[in-house]
């Protein structure tokens, strides 16, 4: 389980299997679940711990072991660390207490099996050891950058036949992840929760600072950096939240440290393949989430594959300390195949949750072809299908989809989610046409962690998904892991000659992905959504009904 800083999240792994793994936030619709403060520090993800178990008809005296993303014998005082945090040693106290609370949120287990893994190796292990090569034993390099851990915020090294070898790690206060952090904080942004909005931002800027950020954020040749929080108002003042305005120094900022976030990340990657030689790359922590930043990574390092975990955060260190403590005990875990490790509902569960709802409702034989037919006029889809995701991206589970060829659609959706219109929204395409239409980075691409260059001949005919610089953030759809979706893209291809539609997370601003039925009714009843996907069953509104 991960507890202590923010996205607490409960993960099983079975004889090396991922059975489940789930973000506490989609049960107590906390976005986030917590705020990361040591006053917080206690809270644990104890409904999805519950639903994991329920999952696998397990008892917590049938587990062998638990895993604790965060090892406090590793941790030092704040302030010995260089940070202002006056009340971390609460948090420090509620991790070596862990194994009492994790008893009692679980009665049966033992408190001797409860198992401290050092938060880094967990980021580690669930890149390294669910990436495709972990199967084989073959050789992984890994390379973990987020915020703070016990006691550094970054590790560099190598997985081989299970077991890592740490090569760098860089000790704290310095850190990307905290710089960051308080540069989403200074834009007016939630901290530890909008730094994906500075990215996005970014791309509306100029690097106008480089020069002088070159010198206050650099590598030192030895697998580590230094990264100093600057002043920010120097160059743009503090934006208040909620502002509606932004001059172009904020996006100058933007931009000038998103691009020299994305040169030591190249950096800190091309060090590191000097060691190992590699040629798998695994990715985590929350700055893996920085999709730009990771396609530079493999545009521009002599690394063949790079490999990022979808749940990069700090959600991800659940899965990645069963991984560790599976592989310790001699089973090499089976690799990642799907993100869809949450919470599923049978097809007449979902019919008896509509009939429930007093909501009319049809089970069409043709479902991709009807809902193809709403999107080609112009309808927006709410897509509830199989197992949600796990981490924070929407994979074709809990998914608005729309028409990309209609520019408006961008603003339209952005207004349906209650966001900035600065903020992009991402395509789906199947895994054979995506190379006549996006390249210059990594395919296939099915967890939308990378960004793509759109072809210019495409630019016109999906203006919604191509952001302002023509890029896009694709993910890409085939039969066997979400063949739902990819009989949807090819109905709506054969009507629009579009193998792409508009993929946007199934939300509204601030709240966590939809992840049950009744969520997505609500949804639906509150948003200008057009027709409602319940697995096999679809809803749709009056100016969608068949025939009209």
């Amino acid at each position: 389980m991960n507890a202590l800083f923010h996205d607490p999240s409960a993960a099983l792994v079975v004889d090396g299997r991922i059975v489940a793994a789930a973000e506490e936030e989609r049960f107590s619709r906390r976005k986030h679940g917590k705020r990361p403060v040591p006053f917080a520090a206690w809270e644990l993800p104890e409904q999805a711990m519950a639903w994991c178990l329920e999952e696998a008809g397990l008892r917590p005296e049938e587990l062998d072991a638990v895993a604790y993303s965060f090892d406090p014998a590793l941790a030092k005082p704040a302030e010995d660390m260089g940070l202002d945090d006056p009340w971390d040693q609460l948090r420090r106290l509620y991790a070596e207490r862990a194994p009492e609370f994790i008893a009692t949120a679980l009665p049966g287990l033992d408190r001797e099996q409860v198992r401290f893994v050092p938060h880094h190796v967990a980021h580690a292990a669930s890149a390294a050891l669910a990436a495709p090569v972990a199967a084989d034993g073959r050789p992984c390099s890994v390379l973990v950058l987020d915020g703070r851990g016990e006691q550094a915020s970054h590790l560099a090294g190598r997985y081989h036949h299970g077991t890592l070898e740490v090569l760098a790690a860089q000790g704290l206060p310095e850190s990307l992840g905290l710089l960051y952090e308080s540069l989403t904080e200074h834009l007016g942004f939630l901290r530890s929760s909008d730094e994906f909005k500075v990215m996005a931002l970014a791309s509306y800027g100029k690097p106008a600072h480089l020069d002088q950020f070159r010198e206050l954020v650099r590598t030192t040749g030895d697998g580590g950096f230094v990264a100093t929080i600057p002043d920010w108002s120097q160059w743009a003042p503090r934006r208040a939240p909620g502002e509606t305005s932004w001059p172009q120094a904020y996006a100058d900022l933007a931009c000038t440290v998103q691009t020299r976030l994305e040169e030591v990340l190249v950096e800190l990657a091309r060090w590191l393949h000097e060691q190992t030689g590699d040629r798998t790359l695994a990715l985590a922590g929350g700055v893996a989430l920085n999709c730009v930043a990771n396609s530079r990574i493999w545009r521009e390092t002599p690394f063949e594959r790079v490999w990022v975990q979808p749940a990069s955060g700090d959600a991800g260190t659940a899965l990645g300390a069963a991984l560790q403590l599976a592989s310790e005990g001699g089973q090499l875990p089976e690799p990642f195949t799907t993100a869809a490790l949450g919470r599923g509902w049978s097809d007449d569960e979902l019919a008896a949750a509509l009939r429930r709802a007093a909501v009319s409702f049809t089970t069409p034989r043709d479902l991709a072809g009807e809902v193809a037919d709403i999107l080609a006029a112009d309808g927006v889809i709410a897509w509830f299908d199989g197992r949600s995701e796990f981490g924070p991206r929407a994979l074709g589970h809990r998914s608005l989809l729309a028409h990309p060829g209609r520019a408006a659609n961008l603003e339209r959706l952005n207004d349906v989610k209650g966001r900035e219109q600065f903020r992009p929204v991402a395509p789906m395409v199947l895994a054979e046409k995506a190379t006549e239409i996006f390249d210059d980075g990594p395919l296939p691409s099915p967890y939308m962690l990378f960004v793509h260059r759109v072809a210019p001949a495409w630019r016109d005919r999906i203006p919604a998904v191509v952001h302002v610089d023509g890029t896009a953030r694709i993910q890409t759809i085939d039969d066997e892991t979400t063949p739902h979706i990819a009989a949807l893209l090819r109905a709506f291809e054969q009507r629009t000659g579009l193998p792409v539609v508009i993929n946007t997370s199934l939300n509204t601003a601030g709240r966590p992905m939809v992840d049950t039925p009744r969520e997505a009714l609500e949804l639906f009843g509150s948003s200008p959504v057009d027709a409602l996907v319940l697995g096999p069953h679809l809803v749709r509104r009056a100016a969608f009904t068949e025939g009209a």
